[in-house]
């Protein structure tokens, strides 16, 4: 007859995964330092709740972990600032939940965080675009933040939507102009931009937007509009989408 081992009980799964958690915030803080943690206010990131980890290292680690659902979860909430951040290379985006998406959303409490979470991570879950459309007029600004960080990120890694998708989104970048707000405004432009670098058609719509908001009467709009033109008319960009246009009608005429 052949044996079986006994299955863990909860407790002990927990405590393993507990063992998990604090092992992987040992290794953050024996790979921290006093000069990346001074450093941030540069960038505007709160350190209150930081050790002072490379991006490099936190990538590291989450190869070394691998993808853990249940291991995100619980370095989410231990509330270190890297801890949270290693969850973007470690959480398996089939199970994140759109709950789960909200929660974490509340809790974005500077730009590093919204941006990592929303392009490793969030962009990759079968709730991107609903967020998107969610997110895109809250109130608080790193909501609103991820909303178009998560959209930059769809134009890269959604390889299967459609330009009309874009399209649509573009009415948003178009509302949320207007938004005088730094993380905000930051934001929406780079969207825009990253909308009209995606195929030619869409470059077409994206410098639509953008001349209609260079020549607003408000700062924010007119900026956000005036930056994305000189990208999205300039030669390097031209340039590649002429012959992406090329390149998919050889293939079409193969």
């Amino acid at each position: 007859m052949k044996r079986t081992e006994p299955r863990a009980t909860k407790q002990e799964s927990e405590r393993s995964l507990d063992d998990e958690v604090q092992s992987a915030v040992a290794w953050l803080k024996g790979h921290s330092s006093k000069a990346t943690r001074d450093g941030m206010a540069r960038y505007a990131i709160p350190s209150d709740n930081a050790l002072g980890v490379s991006v490099a290292n936190i990538r590291v680690l989450g190869k070394r972990l691998g993808r853990n659902h249940e291991l995100a979860a619980a370095l989410w909430d231990t509330g270190v600032y890297e801890a949270r951040m290693l969850t973007s290379f470690v959480d398996e985006p089939a199970r994140v939940t759109a709950a789960q998406m909200d929660r974490w959303c509340r809790d974005f409490d500077n730009w590093a965080i919204v941006d990592t979470i929303c392009f490793h991570l969030f962009d990759r879950t079968p709730h991107a675009w609903r967020k998107v459309a969610r997110w895109h007029d809250r109130d608080e600004e790193f909501v609103k933040r991820a909303a178009f960080a998560l959209l930059w990120g769809l134009t890269v890694h959604d390889k299967q939507a459609g330009d009309a998708q874009f399209v649509e989104a573009l009415r948003f970048v178009e509302h949320a102009a207007a938004d005088d707000r730094n993380f905000v405004k930051k934001a929406v432009n780079m969207s825009l931009r990253a909308i009209g670098k995606r195929s030619p058609a869409l470059n077409i719509a994206a410098v639509a937007v953008a001349r209609r908001l260079a020549g607003s009467p408000d700062a924010a709009p007119r900026w956000v509009g005036k930056d994305a033109l000189r990208e999205l008319t300039g030669p390097a960009v031209t340039r590649r989408l002429a012959a992406r246009g090329l390149s998919r009608g050889a293939r079409r005429r193969a």
